[in-house]
């Protein structure tokens, strides 16, 4: 049995040792060079050691920025230099809330690195008055807070065309982002510069070495258009347009303009680079669809998944599912290749344009199979096959894809994804 001197020893040891390796002593907060030491940035903490009894000494102490375990490592897959992306790792979350630091990214000429200070954003053209609005006259209006998922059109493009049984989640449908945002509706702003009711367009346009702009029909910008600012409880991060973006919910994420400084209000789309050399939708008659803006219902699967091995017994098929229309009502899921189909639970409450959580449980015992999910949302609209989806569009766009998922389980409890649909 071990004595309290015993332990007191024990202790006192364990912190002797805890203050060689860098436990920083109290500081006195009257003191002026605490004071300083106190302000400036701390470094993140060092990695503790990890013992094979955790009650055997005190832990490490408080940090200024938190950190995940070690044995929790989720991480995005950057891909090319200024213009690229980098993909959330779906599999390695739950809930729905992506973190900020895995967020989705997609830039066309890099990451600018601005002064909050001096950014401005200004809006004119059909106007009564042209205003400019910093970062600290946004935030004096008053503020909502709303969750909404960001979508990049050409999400899902590569496992449309060319799936692959090596595919994860992350590769497959990496480029959507879950978060809460805050801001100022953009209806606020006009109300302010005096919007024309002759204006039926708005250009919006980055602060970013592409300066790219998007034109919006004035209807959306009327409807739940914000000026984002914040982002799961703190500002909008550097990758994410900080300091201010425009979001537009439901909408695909290359309209969302990052890094925002100008909008101009007129009678037509502008018609510029990025919706018209891209960002239109090939249909297999020739033709093409343009200012396709809405995000089309759709679901995946996020476990079990590639690379898993499963074993035999009950498990639960979880995944995400979301829709720029609206609600996500229903989820189904197939454990035999869609020969039959049964209603998942839906394990957060359905808000309008933002992912859900879904889930149901499942006996395996053994066989191949394959297992599939399809979404609803509120309008009727039901998550396609890949063969309706070419059926109707023809296989050239790479945006817009919304087929149905599948994964396939082999007899020995591997999953690899099933993307003939």
């Amino acid at each position: 049995m071990t004595s309290r001197r015993d332990m007191l020893t024990k202790t006192a040891g364990a912190l002797s040792g805890a203050m060689i390796v860098g436990v920083p002593p109290l500081r006195d907060a009257q003191n002026p060079r605490d004071r300083r030491a106190a302000q400036a940035p701390a470094a993140p903490p060092a990695e503790q050691p990890m013992l094979d009894d955790p009650t055997s000494a005190p832990g490490a102490p408080t940090s200024a920025v938190g950190v995940r375990s070690p044995q929790v490592a989720p991480v995005r897959t950057p891909t090319g230099l200024i213009q690229g992306s980098s993909l959330t790792p779906h599999q390695s979350l739950s809930g729905t809330i992506t973190p900020a630091d895995l967020h989705f990214e997609r830039h066309h000429a890099g990451v600018p690195a601005i002064d909050a200070a001096k950014h401005e954003l200004i809006i004119h053209g059909l106007v009564e008055r042209t205003l400019a609005f910093t970062l600290a006259d946004l935030q004096r209006f008053p503020r909502v807070t709303h969750t909404y998922f960001i979508e990049c059109s050409g999400n899902g493009g590569g496992a449309f065309r060319r799936p692959r049984p090596e595919m994860t989640p992350q590769q497959i449908a990496g480029l959507t982002s879950n978060s809460e945002w805050t801001g100022v509706p953009l209806r606020t702003l006009l109300n302010e510069v005096g919007a024309s009711r002759e204006a039926t367009w708005v250009l919006a346009e980055g602060s970013d070495a592409a300066e790219l702009t998007r034109s919006i029909p004035m209807s959306k910008i009327m409807d739940d258009a914000l000026i984002a600012w914040g982002q799961n409880g703190e500002p909008l991060r550097p990758a994410q347009g900080y300091p201010m973006r425009l979001l537009l919910p439901g909408w695909e994420g290359n309209a969302c303009v990052k890094w925002l400084r100008r909008l101009e209000l007129g009678t037509r789309p502008w018609m510029t680079r990025e919706e018209t050399s891209k960002y239109t939708d090939p249909l297999k008659d020739g033709t093409a669809r343009q200012f396709s803006f809405e995000v089309d219902a759709k679901s995946i699967i996020t476990s079990p998944v590639y690379p898993d091995k499963i074993t035999r017994g009950w498990r639960p098929i979880s995944g995400i599912a979301w829709s720029g229309r609206g609600r996500i009502t229903r989820v189904e899921v197939s454990t035999d290749g869609g020969a039959t189909w049964r209603n998942a639970n839906l394990l957060t409450t359905p808000t309008p344009k933002a992912h859900v959580r879904f889930e149901r449980m499942w006996e395996w015992t053994g066989g191949e199979t394959i297992l599939m999910s399809r979404a609803t949302d509120e309008t009727g609209y039901v998550q396609p096959t890949r063969t309706a989806l070419i059926e109707a569009r023809g296989i050239g766009t790479s945006y817009h894809s919304n087929p149905i998922y599948g994964w396939k389980v082999a007899s020995d409890g591997g999953v690899a994804f099933h993307g003939e649909t």
